[in-house]
Protein backbone atom coordinates (compact mmCIF):
# COMPACT_ATOMS: atom_id res chain seq x y z
CA UNK A 1 0.00 0.00 0.00
CA UNK A 2 0.89 3.29 -0.70
CA UNK A 3 0.05 6.53 0.23
CA UNK A 4 0.33 9.74 -2.46
CA UNK A 5 1.74 13.23 -1.87
CA UNK A 6 -1.31 14.76 -2.02
CA UNK A 7 -2.98 12.17 0.44
CA UNK A 8 -0.42 12.33 2.85
CA UNK A 9 -0.31 16.53 2.65
CA UNK A 10 -4.42 16.57 3.02
CA UNK A 11 -3.92 13.80 6.66
CA UNK A 12 -0.88 16.36 8.04
CA UNK A 13 -3.01 19.31 7.20
CA UNK A 14 -6.48 18.09 8.60
CA UNK A 15 -4.25 17.17 12.00
CA UNK A 16 -2.99 20.38 12.30
CA UNK A 17 -6.43 21.94 12.01
CA UNK A 18 -8.02 19.55 14.61
CA UNK A 19 -4.56 19.90 17.28
CA UNK A 20 -5.12 24.11 16.73
CA UNK A 21 -9.08 23.88 17.21
CA UNK A 22 -8.14 22.08 20.45
CA UNK A 23 -5.11 24.14 21.54
CA UNK A 24 -6.60 27.20 20.98
CA UNK A 25 -9.75 26.33 23.08
CA UNK A 26 -7.22 26.59 25.87
CA UNK A 27 -6.39 29.38 25.48
CA UNK A 28 -10.06 31.40 24.33
CA UNK A 29 -11.50 30.19 28.00
CA UNK A 30 -9.04 31.56 29.79
CA UNK A 31 -9.61 34.79 28.67
CA UNK A 32 -13.76 34.82 28.64
CA UNK A 33 -15.12 35.82 31.85
CA UNK A 34 -18.78 33.98 31.71
CA UNK A 35 -21.70 34.85 33.37
CA UNK A 36 -25.21 34.08 33.45
CA UNK A 37 -26.04 31.49 30.98
CA UNK A 38 -22.72 31.22 29.24
CA UNK A 39 -21.75 30.06 32.50
CA UNK A 40 -24.64 27.69 33.52
CA UNK A 41 -23.65 26.80 29.58
CA UNK A 42 -19.83 25.46 30.00
CA UNK A 43 -20.61 24.34 33.22
CA UNK A 44 -23.12 21.83 31.41
CA UNK A 45 -20.27 20.48 28.97
CA UNK A 46 -18.59 17.46 31.27
CA UNK A 47 -21.64 15.88 31.56
CA UNK A 48 -22.52 15.90 27.89
CA UNK A 49 -19.57 14.85 27.48
CA UNK A 50 -20.20 11.94 30.00
CA UNK A 51 -23.98 11.39 28.30
CA UNK A 52 -22.10 11.07 24.65
CA UNK A 53 -20.09 8.51 25.85
CA UNK A 54 -22.35 6.40 27.75
CA UNK A 55 -25.64 6.67 25.93
CA UNK A 56 -24.48 4.58 22.75
CA UNK A 57 -23.35 1.76 24.67
CA UNK A 58 -26.67 1.98 26.97
CA UNK A 59 -28.57 1.45 23.76
CA UNK A 60 -26.67 -0.65 22.17
CA UNK A 61 -26.10 -3.07 24.20
CA UNK A 62 -28.01 -5.48 26.85
CA UNK A 63 -29.79 -4.87 30.05
CA UNK A 64 -26.82 -4.36 31.89
CA UNK A 65 -25.63 -1.71 30.50
CA UNK A 66 -29.31 0.06 30.28
CA UNK A 67 -29.60 -0.01 33.74
CA UNK A 68 -26.22 0.34 34.87
CA UNK A 69 -26.82 4.03 32.85
CA UNK A 70 -30.30 4.35 34.65
CA UNK A 71 -28.33 4.57 38.12
CA UNK A 72 -25.05 6.25 36.83
CA UNK A 73 -27.82 9.26 35.27
CA UNK A 74 -29.62 9.00 39.05
CA UNK A 75 -26.28 8.84 40.78
CA UNK A 76 -25.21 12.27 38.41
CA UNK A 77 -27.80 14.28 40.35
CA UNK A 78 -26.62 13.82 43.92
CA UNK A 79 -23.06 12.95 43.45
CA UNK A 80 -19.97 14.81 41.98
CA UNK A 81 -18.71 13.72 38.66
CA UNK A 82 -15.71 11.16 39.43
CA UNK A 83 -17.83 9.88 41.75
CA UNK A 84 -20.69 9.29 39.44
CA UNK A 85 -18.14 7.75 37.06
CA UNK A 86 -17.05 5.42 39.78
CA UNK A 87 -20.68 4.28 40.53
CA UNK A 88 -21.31 3.45 36.86
CA UNK A 89 -18.76 1.31 36.23
CA UNK A 90 -19.21 -0.57 39.47
CA UNK A 91 -23.16 -1.12 38.72
CA UNK A 92 -22.05 -1.99 35.11
CA UNK A 93 -20.04 -4.83 36.60
CA UNK A 94 -22.12 -6.20 39.44
CA UNK A 95 -24.94 -5.81 36.70
CA UNK A 96 -23.15 -7.69 34.27
CA UNK A 97 -22.23 -10.77 36.25
CA UNK A 98 -25.66 -10.89 37.72
CA UNK A 99 -27.80 -10.42 34.59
Amino acid sequence: MSVGTTTLLAILAMAAVTYVTRIAGLFVADRLVLTGRAKAAFDAIPPAVLVAVIAPTALTTGWAEAAAAAITAFAAFRLPLLATVAVGVASVVVLRTVI
